[in-house]
């Protein structure tokens, strides 16, 4: 770990001033801190005075949209969480004075674990365990599910009522956005969820972006320690959850590894096999997943999209972007595959 005051998005000295102010007598000692997260997302820091570990989150460097960051939403659900059977990360504080760095963050215990993001990531488990691991992180879902809004303070956490249609609007408002070519089939396929939304179950709390990339696994045993990364949680219909788990579990080939990395793990559960876990767990009629699971490949289609959309205008930098664009026709004919399989 570095002890610079020079890392980015992170000065360690107004850090240093503002935790003592907030918690006088927690630091042990000097501190230090590294980057372990960062790019689109959120950035992510370990922070350590040497006796303590933490994790701090913070916004992407010159983000525009507050909304799409927003720290004390994250932060908000984590800590209403803490004492539910899901298990999370406890935090030690939110700051949302933006002159301390330049943008709102909070401060959790580091938990033990790995997040394992790519098949690499994962190479040390044995089939059996990742069979066990694919389970089980339906099992948290479900628990998560089973969590009462209101028992939580959450009952004000978003809009249940005609979530399902903001959705399908707001992922096409999304494409518009970012068209820079023909896609056969996209606008067939947002018609299609448009005309056939179902009515939606009880509400629950929602994770938003929830997959095996997306949680911390300990090795001893092999188990979910933590569920990380809730900036898309809110209120909502939780079959978006378990449809868009769904199709992180498809293999989408080379090009899926940029968003579905480690789902493509040998060993783990079929489809069918996660989503009747989820439905004896939960108790919840998953009788028309297929349209979540369409919305999730429209979804995924659209944010794939602008990813291709802001590489060909020169705006992202990095590897593999150049074959992302290839993912989007797929994706589309996954959704329209799906839809057509529930009529």
């Amino acid at each position: 770990m570095s002890g610079s005051d020079a890392l980015p998005g992170l000065d360690l000295g107004r850090f240093r001033d503002y935790l003592d102010e907030q918690r006088p007598g927690l630091r042990a000692g000097e501190l230090r801190a590294e980057l372990i997260a960062g790019g689109r997302s959120n950035l992510t820091y370990a922070v350590t005075d040497g006796v303590h570990e933490w994790v701090l989150r913070r916004p992407p460097l010159g983000h525009v949209l507050a909304t799409a960051h927003d720290m004390g939403r994250e932060h908000r659900v984590i800590t209403a969480l803490r004492d539910t059977a899901v298990p999370v990360p406890t935090t030690v504080l939110l700051c949302a004075d933006t002159e301390v760095l330049g943008a709102p963050f909070y401060l959790m215990e580091r938990t033990p674990g790995q997040v394992l993001r790519t098949r690499s990531d994962a190479a040390w488990l044995r089939r059996e365990q990742a069979r066990a691991l694919s389970l089980e992180l339906v099992e948290v879902l479900a628990d998560l599910h089973a969590v009462a809004p209101d028992s939580v303070g959450l009952g004000d956490f978003g809009r249940p009522e005609g979530f399902l249609t903001r959705q399908v609007n707001r992922w096409k408002k999304q494409l518009d956005a970012s068209r820079s070519r023909e896609l056969a089939g996209i606008d067939e396929l947002h018609a299609q969820l448009g005309a056939r939304i179902p009515d939606s179950g009880p509400p629950a709390i929602l994770h938003g972006d929830y997959r095996l990339g997306n949680v911390l696994v300990g090795q001893d045993p092999v188990r979910i320690t933590g569920v990380l990364d809730w900036e898309m949680s809110t209120l909502g219909d939780p079959l978006t959850d378990l449809g868009l788990l769904a199709v992180y579990n498809h293999d989408l080939g080379a090009a899926g590894e940029e968003i579905s990395g480690s789902n493509s793990v040998p060993g783990l559960a079929a489809t069918e096999e996660l989503i009747a876990h989820y439905a004896q767990r939960s108790g919840r009629d998953v009788g028309r997943l297929n349209w979540y699971v369409a919305l999730s490949f429209f979804k995924l289609a659209v944010i794939v999209e602008g990813i291709h959309f802001r590489f060909v205008a020169g705006q992202t930098v990095g590897a593999g972007f150049d074959k992302i664009g290839k993912l989007t026709p797929l994706l589309v004919s996954s959704g329209l595959t799906a839809l057509a399989e529930e009529s």
